[in-house]
């Protein structure tokens, strides 16, 4: 049952499109922060705080950024097999 569960949840970063993709990025920051902190009342207190600071918006900003430059990379950048053979 839990193996089945987690089939469902698991993330990859295969997709079909490069907005997938950057939706995957934004799940992996999540996965991140709720990783980092489990406790669901502290997390919801300290969202009011970093919500209103620029530093820390731009922070989360560049963990996605850092995302989905990996979800790109694993998906070639969504180019077709004929664009990566014209580019070489």
């Amino acid at each position: 049952m839990d193996s089945e569960r987690n089939k469902d949840t698991e993330l990859s970063l295969i997709t079909d499109t490069p907005e997938e993709g950057f939706q995957v990025a934004i799940q992996l920051a999540r996965k991140g922060v709720t990783s980092a902190q489990p406790d669901k009342e502290v997390l919801f207190m300290l969202r009011e705080v970093y919500a209103k600071d620029p530093d820390a918006l731009i922070a989360s900003s560049h963990v996605v950024a850092v995302h989905f430059q990996t979800v790109a990379a694993a998906n070639n950048y969504w180019r077709s097999d004929s664009q990566s053979e014209n580019n070489r």
